[in-house]
């Protein structure tokens, strides 16, 4: 996985995960990137500054105060977090365990389940941003996946 700062329009900062730098673009074209804060769908990467260990990897010995801001990325994240972060990507693999991956046909095979056109099933796949809302307008339960997957034929 990659971690992009990530920043829109209206400059609001946020991390994305990525498989890859192409996975990066693939989902800003596909309209699949939008700000958390705001919506918007103008996202780019924002500039990043390297993590440079302290000579001898030695950490500093003055603890953040409670209202100090704590860097966003290449930050250790806090056992709590991790815990949570683990415990969502279990659920996440079990829920797909059972589901089919349609690819790019997930608005349409939702669409065709939902009307009855098809036997229901549990599907994943990819949609666009307006897709998705589409698909949220119709009535037809949709969400995203908090970590991003490989289709089938990405892995090795």
């Amino acid at each position: 996985m990659i971690v992009f700062d990530l920043c829109c329009a209206a400059g609001h900062r946020f991390e994305g995960w990525f498989a890859s730098s192409a996975d990066f673009v693939s989902q800003g074209e596909s309209g699949l990137l939008t700000c958390p804060e705001c919506g918007s769908p103008d996202v780019a990467k924002a500039p990043m500054a390297p993590s440079v260990p302290a000579k001898g990897n030695r950490r500093s010995e003055v603890a953040p105060s409670a209202n100090s801001v704590r860097p966003v990325s290449n930050a250790e994240m806090e056992p709590e977090v991790v815990k949570a972060m683990k415990a969502l990507a279990k659920a996440q693999a079990k829920a797909l365990k059972d589901s089919t991956w349609v690819g790019d046909k997930f608005a349409e095979k939702s669409r065709a389940m939902h009307y009855g056109e098809a036997d229901s099933a549990t599907i994943h796949g990819q949609a666009t941003l307006k897709e998705a809302k589409e698909l949220a307008d119709e009535g037809i339960a949709v969400a995203p996946l908090p970590f991003p997957i490989a289709p089938p034929e990405d892995l090795n």
